[in-house]
């Protein structure tokens, strides 16, 4: 570990003392399962040396350690996107520190515009693959290759089908396109995110992602679908959109990573 990534475990374990491995990255506006979490002992990011601010609506921008559904869970209630300003490195940092502490498993969540017309806002998706278009690697000076044929544990899939099946709640499967930003994608570009075959788009998450592989972390990536992408739809895009869509979503969507949890929790425990 290097000494920024030392500095920020080493006053985490002087404020948590419960040691997860199971963790969970909350996107815009789906921080209010954080509001679940039991027990929970909560630090602001500001508060953690050399971890990253974030500055978009929606992301609260803490680290809650506690318990949901029975299980130790370690949250991230908001994440950093590269189109704020920060390196590559910076945006997985909090991976980093997550694996630091003894996660092993990992939810990352998001929300995400549709390039797939079949797709409807509303709609939850289990991330299968992506495609990474941001113009930059987190792991550039730091890894000779990480193999990514499965970034997305299948079994993990597979168990997140099961829960919903049992919640009766629909949720497909797709790839997941990622896109710098700050802007959204212009209508030609969501044209040929399709041909190459991108079922959403997004600006977060495959950082992270790949950085979690590359750590030997289990994924699993649930997207909410907030929006059709630029072209598709009738109305402008807007980031407070996206907001008002993930809180509708948010009890079923809720409900499905509850049951995730739980029997993650219950496999951890065996």
């Amino acid at each position: 570990m290097n000494e920024e990534l030392i500095e920020a475990v080493a006053a985490l374990k002087h404020r948590i003392h419960l040691r997860p491995q199971i963790g969970i990255t909350l996107g815009s506006g789906l921080g209010g399962l954080a509001d679940e979490i039991q027990q929970s002992v909560r630090v602001g990011f500001k508060d953690i040396p050399n971890f990253p601010l974030s500055s978009v609506d929606g992301h609260r921008g803490e680290l809650i350690c506690g318990d949901l559904c029975g299980t130790s869970l370690l949250a991230l209630s908001g994440r950093v996107h590269f189109y704020e300003g920060y390196s590559m490195q910076q945006v997985v940092f909090p991976v980093r520190v997550m694996a630091a502490l003894g996660v092993k498993t990992v939810v990352f969540t998001n929300s995400v515009g549709a390039v797939n017309e079949s797709y409807n806002p509303g709609d939850i998706v289990a991330i299968r693959d992506h495609i990474n278009l941001m113009g930059d690697h987190p792991l550039t000076g730091l890894s000779d290759g990480v193999d990514l044929t499965e970034a997305y544990s299948s079994e993990l899939r597979n168990l997140a089908q099961d829960i919903a099946d049992k919640l009766d709640i629909t949720l497909r499967s797709g790839v997941y396109l990622a896109y710098s930003g700050p802007s959204y994608e212009t209508p030609a570009e969501i044209r040929a995110m399709r041909i190459m075959g991108a079922d959403m788009v997004g600006m977060s998450t495959v950082p992270e992602v790949i950085m979690a592989n590359s750590l030997g972390m289990k994924v699993l990536g649930l997207s909410v679908i907030t929006n059709m992408a630029a072209g598709l739809g009738t109305t402008p895009l807007s980031h407070q959109d996206v907001i008002e869509t993930s809180r509708k979503v948010s009890p079923k969507f809720n409900a499905l990573v509850k049951g995730i949890i739980e029997r993650l929790g219950r496999q951890t425990k065996q």
